[in-house]
């Protein structure tokens, strides 16, 4: 199904209904206004300034709505709009727009970043809706002589890495590689990074929360109780109410960390290079990440096939090159294949900048990156795929020409815990996981329609090399081609279970109790957000 076709999709996901008049945008808009100084805790006359209309103040409006939009395939126009944007800058905002979208009967859309694949969190089938942007909330404040911080959703990753390095020189998160990610939806959807096999996920290093729940309430870890604090630390925090804040740990890291990147092509042995590397991923030591980047390229006007080895090891270049001579000598590292960087320096590399000409500032910027046209989709390795399998796969890229696959070591810590020990369940027992990517620039219709192809081919073709029953897949990877929800009661419970199993494997049915426990009206929903029991 195409995002289109599905966005033009009619059903509503719950009970609740707009009345007439509020069903105009404009009408939409007064009632907002009205509404959340009543509903606010305490007398606040700025909300006028926080609220944003295509009515009332559509220049104003188009600039938000399109600040944190991340991927133009979703900002065109006949992508559906909110009819209004609330940009709370406390936490009684917050509070306000909750009950106000609740006794308004009007679906509430959470933005926190805009690093979202399928554009859940400004974008709706249902015909009226609001977004509710948290990119005000981006304190953070981190405590060396605890270990910890304090960080607010609207954040970017790059903002805490930047904190993180002004108090400290030997403390590190391990979160995600691309610094403009939000906190919020990273975070509540599980988070990873090239730290994980030493220090697992985002959400095993979450020691409280800050929520405000369908009744307007601020919970923190105590008073929320450990099930709903288990479910926004790998569940999407979107399906149970409007997350604050989390707690983190930090993790030490050594002040001398190596990074390396080294590319060979099928004419230089990558098809046994890849492969040999599937078997030995689990047994790295856990200081070491290594993910490959398949990519169509060409050499001497010859299309090929390029992997590119991209490292981030938690040490020096010595210890490093005899670990890779050890378990992967036939990649040939040499020392001068290394570069020594500290800790807050290997998130740029990773990030792709150049680190001898990039400041560390960069990390500050909330628009360092470029805003593509793009799909991405994602699969789990059990079973070390076959040479012949590799060259299959290989062929097929070539064939496609605009298909990237990424492969991320798993093994270390992420085979220490416990599938259940939060709602990510793709724990021990997974070799790696693949991100399919495709990327393009044409704004061409016709164009899309091609990248769009080629990615739900590829992915197709691979499903004899990755996990099965289900075919397992990452949430913060959301990919609507997996599932949507449709209807409400049993048929929103039966079409939830198709993608809900895919993302949450046996974790499903305790996410959606919980749901039901704390948002029995699905209030909080969207297009792959978990149902509640009919």
């Amino acid at each position: 199904m195409s995002l289109l076709a599905f966005l033009s999709l009619t059903f509503l996901l719950c009970s609740c209904s707009l009345s007439s008049g509020a069903s105009n945008p404009n009408s939409i808009y007064e009632s907002f206004l009205q509404c959340l100084p009543a509903q606010s805790p305490r007398p606040d006359p700025s909300f006028s300034a926080l609220v944003y209309s295509s009515v009332a103040n559509s220049s104003a409006y188009t600039t938000v709505l399109q600040e944190y939009i991340k991927n133009r395939r979703l900002n065109t126009t006949e992508t559906p709009k909110p009819d209004i944007i609330i940009t709370p800058t406390q936490e009684s905002h917050v509070q306000a727009a909750v009950l106000c979208a609740r006794k308004l009967g009007v679906q509430i859309k959470i933005r926190s970043g805009g690093h979202d694949y399928e554009g859940l969190s400004y974008l709706s089938s249902e015909q009226n809706f609001i977004v509710l942007d948290m990119f005000n909330f981006r304190n953070v404040d981190v405590n060396i002589a605890t270990e910890t911080a304090v960080v607010q959703v609207g954040a970017q990753l790059g903002e805490l890495y930047y904190r993180i390095w002004e108090k400290s020189k030997v403390h590190g998160f391990p979160a995600g590689v691309c610094p403009t990610v939000g906190v919020g939806g990273h975070l509540s959807g599980g988070g990873y990074g090239t730290m994980l096999r030493k220090y697992g996920l985002s959400v095993d290093n979450v020691i409280d929360a800050k929520i405000v729940d369908v009744n307007g309430r601020i919970l923190d870890r105590k008073s929320m109780g450990e099930d709903l604090f288990w479910a926004i630390r790998g569940g999407g925090g979107a399906s149970f109410g409007v997350i604050i804040s989390y707690t983190v740990k930090l993790v030490p890291v050594p002040a001398i960390n190596t990074v390396f990147r080294i590319t060979k092509t099928v004419a230089e042995n990558a098809t046994d290079l890849v492969y040999k590397w599937q078997t030995i991923v689990s047994a790295m030591n856990n200081n070491l990440f290594i993910r490959i980047t398949l990519q169509p390229t060409t050499v001497n006007r010859q299309n090929t096939l390029g992997a590119t080895f991209s490292a981030h090891f938690l040490g020096d270049s010595t210890t490093l090159v005899a670990e890779m001579n050890k378990i992967l000598p036939e990649l040939g590292l040499k020392k001068e294949d290394c570069t020594e960087v500290s800790w807050i320096q290997s998130v740029l590399y990773m990030a792709n900048f150049d680190i001898n000409t990039t400041p560390i500032d960069i990390l500050l910027n909330r628009h360092s990156d470029n805003v593509p046209f793009l799909k991405r989709k994602s699969d789990y390795v059990q079973t070390p795929i076959s040479k012949s399998g590799l060259t299959s796969i290989f062929n097929k890229m070539v064939e496609l020409g605009g298909v990237i696959l990424v492969f991320n070591s798993y093994g270390g810590r992420m085979n220490e815990v416990p599938a259940d020990a939060t709602p990510f369940p793709h724990r021990a027992g997974n070799l790696f996981k693949i991100q399919y990517q495709i990327t393009w620039n044409d704004a061409d219709p016709e164009a899309a329609k091609n990248y769009m192809n080629q990615s739900r081919v590829m992915y197709e073709f691979m499903a004899d090399y990755v996990s099965k029953n289900p075919r397992s897949t990452f949430l913060n990877y959301r990919d609507l081609d997996i599932g949507v929800m449709t209807g409400t009661g049993m048929n929103g419970y039966r079409s939830g279970r198709v993608y809900g199993e895919k993302y949450f494997l046996g974790n499903f049915d305790r996410l959606v109790k919980i749901k039901t426990a704390v948002d029995p009206d699905n209030f909080f929903r969207n297009e792959q957000s978990i149902p509640v029991l009919p």
